[in-house]
């Protein structure tokens, strides 16, 4: 077991994930995303994948051909190493997905397993200069990958089985061959770190593992040793049906957390948050989900509302938040102590719209009551939380003594008493009203209409 965490940046940056952005708009953005109060921005994987015009399905991006240059869909290695830079000036970390489970699909053009193949391979020689200007790391002139690098082809069947998970294809049905799974040999794993070695020397400081629940620990482990793991902020995509105690979690997630140090997405927290909202669940879930199995350690969570694959998989569809529900959730996401919350804005990928028939997630990262809540979780960063009041339909706590979170799901208004002090709403949704009643002297009520939340800063008297 690798003790990553000791050298993991402290992990309670709030992360904007710009799914499937061209890298040249993340640089246009660069400042606004910097003044919404994001510390770091994750990025579509930085590859060599499939290109062509007029453009390709973002799954593309997650379908490899060679690791030693970038050149995708959303730019190559001069606008990837723009973008780091601009991010960087600003001190934003930038984060990179990484798909090391599998190369892409290509069985309808080829039968070998060369990655890349004959026609990128002869491209590379074509053009040898300008590919020569994008390449992180290796010879262009020989493939990254050969048959021997693969295990044998087969399609996961039982979905329950970590042997089948982590040996076979992740393919979409009996007709389709699926997507070709890396083993863990020497020359794989030399290869990946050769590739996470030039993505940390142009200035990346994170890495999303994306399919990690498809790949063996053994591997895992091989991949980010303690030299690669140094001054990383390192997350695994191990999706659970839940917490601790159902069987997704202890056959997939236990494991990972208890032979790693790596950090993982909070599907525990998650599911917490979905029954609660969308599932007439009680808010008493809430006070404190990590003592009963369902959320993360504080240091190792990515919390959060949405993924991507949510609205952009059929399959995963019905956990999609009513647009309502999702902004309570990031209120407590953002209002909590605990995790990096992740924040997801795409460009349409989805076609999913919102109440006002809008896009639902383009730009929703510059929603004003969002980036109130993002600068409200940066103010009381590391203070305490303590639930003061709680009800099936309402929750509120405090962060230490500079921060009340009140959060009300419920129908009716709900009126709160507030530890004594002076306090300002940094939300100011409507109808939210903090005022003055006696009641053995002075004090203050918070009136919290249905389906609302205030995130209060205690201020002090001029």
């Amino acid at each position: 077991m690798h003790d990553f965490a000791a050298c993991q940046p402290q992990a309670t940056n709030v992360i904007l994930h710009a799914f499937d952005w061209p890298y040249h708009r993340v640089t246009a953005h660069a400042q606004a995303i910097a003044d919404a109060g994001f510390k770091a921005v994750l990025v579509s994987p930085p590859m060599k994948s499939l290109r062509a015009s007029p453009a390709t399905p973002w799954w593309q991006r997650y379908q490899p051909q060679d690791y030693r240059v970038i050149d995708n869909q959303l730019g190559n290695t001069e606008d990837f190493r723009q973008m780091t830079a601009s991010l960087k000036a600003l001190n934003l970390e930038v984060y990179a997905d990484v798909v090391f489970n599998h190369m892409a699909n290509e069985s309808k053009t080829r039968c070998d397993l060369h990655y890349p193949d004959q026609t990128v391979l002869r491209d590379y020689q074509q053009q040898a200069a300008h590919y020569e200007s994008l390449k992180l790391f290796g010879d262009l002139s020989e493939p990254l990958f050969t048959e021997q690098d693969f295990v044998s082809a087969f399609p996961i069947r039982d979905w329950t089985d970590p042997w089948q998970v982590q040996h076979g294809r992740i393919s979409g049905g009996q007709e389709d061959p699926g997507l070709p799974t890396l083993s863990c040999n020497e020359n794989v794993v030399k290869a990946q770190q050769a590739y996470l070695r030039a993505l940390k020397t142009m200035g990346v400081s994170g890495f999303r593992i994306d399919a990690a629940k498809h790949m063996t620990l053994t591997h895992l482990k091989q991949v980010w040793d303690a030299e690669i793991a140094d001054g990383v902020h390192i997350f695994g995509e191990i999706i659970t049906d839940g917490g601790a105690t159902r069987e997704e979690y202890e056959l997939f997630l236990k494991p990972y957390l208890e032979q790693t140090s790596l950090g993982a997405y909070d599907f525990p927290l998650f599911h917490a948050l979905f029954k609660v909202f969308e599932q007439q669940g009680s808010m008493a879930e809430l006070i404190n989900p990590y003592s009963v199995g369902q959320a993360l350690a504080f240091d190792r969570a990515i919390t959060f509302a949405v993924t991507h694959d949510m609205p952009n998989n059929d399959v995963f569809l019905d956990q999609v938040m009513c647009e309502e529900n999702e902004q309570l959730a990031y209120c407590y996401l953002l209002g909590r102590d605990g995790g990096s919350p992740l924040i997801y804005a795409d460009l349409d990928t989805s076609g999913l719209s919102n109440q006002a028939g809008r896009p639902r997630w383009v730009d929703s990262w510059q929603n004003p009551l969002l980036q109130r809540m993002i600068h409200f979780h940066n103010q009381v960063h590391g203070q305490p939380m303590q639930c003061l009041e709680y009800s099936d339909s309402h929750l509120v706590f405090s962060r230490g003594e500079q921060g009340v979170v009140a959060i009300n799901k419920g129908q009716r208004e709900q009126v709160i008493t507030l530890p004594t002090g002076k306090y300002t709403d940094w939300l100011a949704m409507p109808g939210v009203v903090v005022e003055s009643f006696e009641k053995a002297g002075p004090q203050l009520q918070l009136r919290l209409p249905a389906r609302s939340g205030a995130m209060l800063i205690a201020t002090k008297n001029k």
